[in-house]
């Protein structure tokens, strides 16, 4: 596992907040890792992956304000640049991804393409 200086992308006050309060709950599993990354799929061609996971092999590792992060080495180049942050709405909640790669991106804002 790679470890980097360059934090390849940035989590919001909102979203820090949220990762923090899962992270805190009683069933969430030590020694985790929050793995930013990308899957095939979705109605742009690519969706966003984020959640817990224990790091890989050609992962990089990061840390935004303590909170350990880890991203597979090729899906740097789809995200480097990206924002993340947590819409707490009535009609929005969950996770907005805010990519300068993506070339476009479908309505619910979760798959993009390049």
């Amino acid at each position: 596992m790679e470890i980097i200086q360059k934090i390849p992308i940035q989590l919001t006050v909102g979203a820090i907040k949220e990762v923090k309060r899962l992270m805190a709950k009683d069933d969430f599993i030590q020694n985790q890792f929050l793995r930013i990354g990308v899957k095939g799929g979705g109605c742009s061609g690519m969706t966003y992956i984020i959640g817990f996971d224990n790091k890989a092999e050609n992962d990089i590792y990061f840390e935004i304000e303590s909170i350990p992060c880890v991203m597979n080495k090729a899906h740097e180049m789809y995200l480097v640049g990206m924002e993340i942050d947590w819409k707490e709405g009535l009609n929005n909640r969950g996770f907005d991804f805010k990519n300068p790669n993506a070339s476009s991106t479908c309505g619910c804002g979760t798959s993009f393409s390049v």
